[in-house]
């Protein structure tokens, strides 16, 4: 829980003081797509592992 405070308090902090508000809007859509891409990758590793793919 701790940790998930600190990725808050980061993310948050992170675009406190960044400038116009379309730079501000496009920065935090890309970190959410960044965010989803990575769960997506994470799922589709996760996947493989549990069905047993070999990875040569």
């Amino acid at each position: 829980m701790k940790k998930l405070l600190l990725v808050k308090e980061i993310y948050l902090e992170a675009f406190k003081n960044l400038g116009h508000i379309l730079i501000e809007k496009y920065f935090k859509i890309f970190s959410w797509f960044c965010f989803i891409m990575f769960f997506v990758v994470l799922y589709a590793f996760i996947f493989r592992v549990s069905t047993g793919f070999a990875f040569d």
